[in-house]
């Protein structure tokens, strides 16, 4: 097991390139299940849970060709199975995307119950719903999902809530369904976009996505295709934070600004400059942080999967700031550990008031979960005294492609070594 080792005090300076979204990577190698032949996916980010995925998608007789530099070729002519089995779906919630393409392909699906997740509950009974609403047959049995479908039809889908992997499963699971399915209160999240995108390139009949009404009519047959995933929106608005909370001056190139649209106006409140446009930006970060209130929410709301970092910076600005949390219950177990660092946060139910000091200081902390692990990280770069070592990153290289060597290029002192 490593860990990452950080000396703070430096401003980061210099240009970062954002990697393909993790959270888009994988729903799109998902989909390569719906028809056989070559895929060739571009800016595919090297992360534990792609090599899960792939894992998975392995046993079930897939098959890839990767050339090392993020183009990932994905074969699925000879599906062997349909079963994704608990040792490998425990370590990645993810997974349930299996559920949807499977049974559209091969007419069954056998998939583990994900179970627990350190952030709070993730049911997947909207994506369970949906599909019995199409026709499937489904039961649970010893922790696994059984789903069984000649051929889905189409239906009128309500998500009770906004779910994103919910969304992209049932896209999924529709595309090849007989009839129209029209997905009501669907999420709306740029990884979803990306996801119609690939489906449109393979001949899906999609239109709607990017709202939170989807309409899919379903096709006979599908034909494999070359899709570029996104940029990563959440590494992108880590790296900004990272030069806000560093008084650093940095430019990160190959991101999409528009999807980062929340952050940008907190992070001017802050008083950072920004400066964006086409596919980069240029973040200054101010001499003092002021306090802001974010609330997170949906998209284009302020993102869930940011809200960690941001109370870290609100951990060293001047005066107090209220953050909100709505998405997951438990989404604030990184605060004991930032109080380790001297961070002054009570936690009231979803919400934490944060009141800013003039400093943090190093100190051994344990991740938690991504996000956490990002936020003990920007936590490093300013903190004084000595090293900050960020135990268990098992978590932080889940989402983040070979983060503490971005952060080097940028002037930071910050290694990995093993435990």
């Amino acid at each position: 097991m490593d860990k990452i080792l950080i000396e703070g005090g430096k401003p980061l300076k210099g240009t970062v390139s954002v990697s393909g979204a993790k959270n888009a990577a994988l729903p799109v190698l998902a989909a390569c299940l719906l028809t056989g032949g070559w895929h060739r996916l571009k800016r595919v980010p090297q992360l534990r849970d792609i090599r899960t995925i792939r894992r998975i998608m392995t046993d079930l007789g897939g098959a890839f060709r990767d050339d090392g530099s993020g183009t990932l070729e994905v074969n699925s002519d000879n599906l062997t199975g349909y079963e994704a089995p608990y040792d490998l779906v425990k370590t990645m919630r993810a997974s349930i995307l299996l559920l949807g393409p499977l049974l559209a392909r091969c007419g069954r699906a056998k998939i583990s119950l994900p179970g627990g997740c350190a952030i709070g509950a993730r049911p997947i009974n909207l994506h369970l719903k949906a599909l019995v609403a199409m026709g499937a047959d489904i039961y649970l049995e010893h922790g696994y999902v059984n789903a069984q479908a000649n051929r889905l039809n189409g239906a009128n889908i309500f998500f009770d809530i906004p779910t994103v992997t919910g969304t992209e499963n049932i896209m999924m699971a529709a595309v090849t369904a007989r009839g129209r399915t029209i997905l009501k209160n669907a999420a709306n999240e740029p990884e979803v976009r990306d996801l119609a995108d690939m489906l449109r390139s393979m001949g899906a009949d999609i239109h709607g996505d990017g709202t939170d009404t989807i309409v899919i009519q379903g096709v006979d047959s599908l034909m494999p295709c070359q899709h570029e995933i996104i940029p990563d929106r959440i590494e992108a608005g880590t790296f900004m934070i990272g030069a806000a909370i560093t008084q650093g001056n940095i430019t990160i190139d190959a991101c999409l600004p528009g999807h980062l649209s929340s952050l940008v106006e907190k992070l001017r409140q802050a008083g950072a400059e920004i400066d964006a446009g086409g596919h980069r930006m240029t973040i200054r970060g101010p001499d003092r942080i002021q306090s802001v209130d974010i609330k997170t929410m949906p998209y284009p709301g302020f993102p869930t999967d940011l809200q960690a970092q941001f109370m870290t910076l609100m951990s060293v600005a001047d005066g107090w700031s209220m953050i909100r949390e709505t998405i997951f219950e438990n989404r604030f177990i990184h605060v004991s550990e930032l109080r380790r660092m001297g961070a002054d946060i009570e936690i009231n139910g979803g919400q934490a008031l944060v009141k800013g000091k003039d400093r943090l200081f190093s100190a051994p902390v344990m991740a938690t979960d991504l996000r956490a692990s990002a936020s003990l990280v920007l936590a490093g770069l300013v903190a004084e005294g000595g090293r900050t070592e960020v135990h268990r990153i098992y978590h932080l290289d889940r989402g983040y492609e070979a983060i503490e060597e971005k952060f080097r290029g940028l002037g930071a002192a910050i290694w990995r070594e093993s435990e």
